[in-house]
């Protein structure tokens, strides 16, 4: 028997997610990932209890409303879903793969890449998250991928258990990004944060690591007043508890890639740690993988290619790759597809 199975009366359901509508989570060394727009305003609670306020924000003309669900506002560590799913999308781009804003992974690799327990309990927190991603709303102005556009939408779109395991535990799960997050991968608004960031326990650490991250990057320093901390932070604390909480992360001093001074003003400086820029060597490609380029593209110049495809890497922040031809010939795929068409 052939052909494809159709729906019809009595019969199968139909086919909702074929194999080309969404994008396989498979790369497992992919950089942690963050959107630019979420590093610099505040979207997520930093509460570790349900948090059902409404939260407003705005600053230098970007407005946003945050409208939690019964199951509350998104939480910071919620975003760690969320930042391993751009991490896969970056890394596919930058190998050469095509992508879709809907993502199927494993559950297990989403709690070990993020540094979580692989526990039955982890599991429970993990669905409750994806709950509290999808029902939480924004409303908002923030450009992403050079648009500007007032919208409202989920953190994530949808999304479906897969396959359980017998004990019915998640194994497999299907993720729908929304738009406005898929338009900032595509545009590649996004930084590399350090793996050390999945360690960091308390809320607020995280948050001001991505805070720092988004404003120093890799400058010498950077100076903002604990004012403007507070409310690019979305902490709900006083400004004396606040700045409480800031002086134990200096006296600790474990945020990665910075470190934190305060100074005469109320101010805060970030300086960045030595050695944090890591040095990865330019990608090298074998021989035969030029000649498959060649037959690729005929009459194209494939060192011109290669020149091209390296300037991409630069440009996309140095990532590891694996396979450096696989991510090459991607590239020279894209190409050609794109010049077929």
């Amino acid at each position: 028997m052939s052909g494809a199975v159709t729906a019809g009366a009595g019969g199968l359901m139909p086919d909702r997610h074929p194999q080309g509508d969404f994008f396989l989570c498979d790369i497992f060394d992919a950089l942690p990932k963050d959107d630019l727009a979420s590093m610099e305003h505040p979207l997520f609670s930093l509460s570790t209890r349900p948090d059902r306020r409404v939260l407003e924000y705005e600053h230098n003309g970007v407005e946003i409303t945050v409208v939690p669900s019964v199951k509350g506002l998104a939480t910071i560590h919620d975003k760690d879903i969320l930042i391993f799913c751009i991490s896969q999308l970056m890394a596919a781009i930058n190998a050469g793969r095509k992508v879709s804003r809907t993502l199927q992974l494993k559950a297990h690799d989403l709690l070990v890449a993020t540094n979580r327990e692989t526990s039955g309990d982890a599991y429970r927190r993990l669905r409750e998250a994806f709950e509290r991603l999808a029902g939480t709303r924004i409303t908002t102005n923030i450009v992403t991928g050079e648009r500007e556009t007032t919208t409202g939408f989920g953190l994530i779109e949808s999304w479906e258990i897969v396959r359980r395991s017998r004990g019915g535990r998640m194994v497999s799960v299907s993720v729908t990004l929304s738009d406005w997050l898929f338009r900032a991968v595509l545009s590649k608004s996004v930084l590399t944060l350090s793996r050390d960031y999945f360690r960091l326990r308390k809320p607020l650490e995280r948050r001001i690591y991505e805070i720092a991250r988004k404003h120093c990057g890799r400058q010498e320093s950077w100076r903002v007043s604990v004012e403007v901390l507070l409310k690019k932070s979305g902490s709900a604390s006083p400004r004396r508890v606040f700045r409480a909480m800031l002086r134990e992360m200096i006296a600790k001093d474990h945020l990665p890639d910075y470190q934190m001074r305060e100074e005469p003003g109320d101010l805060i400086r970030f300086s960045l740690r030595e050695g944090v820029v890591e040095v990865v060597p330019p990608p090298l490609l074998k021989a035969d993988t030029l000649e498959r380029a060649r037959d690729m593209m005929p009459g194209a110049d494939v060192h011109a290619l290669e020149a091209e495809w390296r300037g991409y890497w630069v440009s996309t922040g140095r990532p590891k790759l694996r396979s450096p031809d696989r991510a090459f010939l991607g590239f020279v795929a894209g190409k050609a597809g794109r010049g077929a068409g």
